[in-house]
């Protein structure tokens, strides 16, 4: 009959060091002052050219290897991103030419409001 060392064994009294355990009634799901925020999985925090090359190298390289399907899946990734960015470059150059546009507004009624002030000049002398 052999004999088996139990290493493995817990030992019944906790180290100082062991810091990872929950006693009763304490709850460290959510710490006061500390904003906790998990990363949602499949998440990308990579902006939209870089995602459009990613996706566009992979479906290339699915296409090299004969995988057509797979190619085609991240094609399609590719000309998702592709239209998001173009929508992004569309929204800023409209936002800054309507910003360009409040710009020219507020110059010109600032042009009127001096020469308004400079013909009250003239009729006051």
């Amino acid at each position: 009959m052999r004999q088996f060392r139990n290493n493995n064994k817990r030992s019944r009294f906790r180290s100082n060091g062991d810091k990872n355990f929950k006693r009763n009634g304490q709850n460290n799901s959510f710490i006061e002052g500390q904003n906790f925020q998990r990363k949602s999985p499949g998440r990308n925090n990579q902006n939209a050219n870089k995602l459009i090359e990613k996706y566009s190298d992979l479906a290339r390289e699915a296409l090299s290897n004969g995988d057509k399907i797979l190619s085609e899946n991240y094609f399609q990734h590719a000309d998702h991103f592709l239209r998001i960015s173009n929508d992004k470059d569309k929204n800023f150059t409209k936002d800054i030419s309507e910003i360009q546009n409040q710009d020219k507004n507020i110059e010109i009624t600032e042009s009127n409001k001096t020469t308004d002030q400079n013909l009250d000049n003239k009729n006051i002398v």
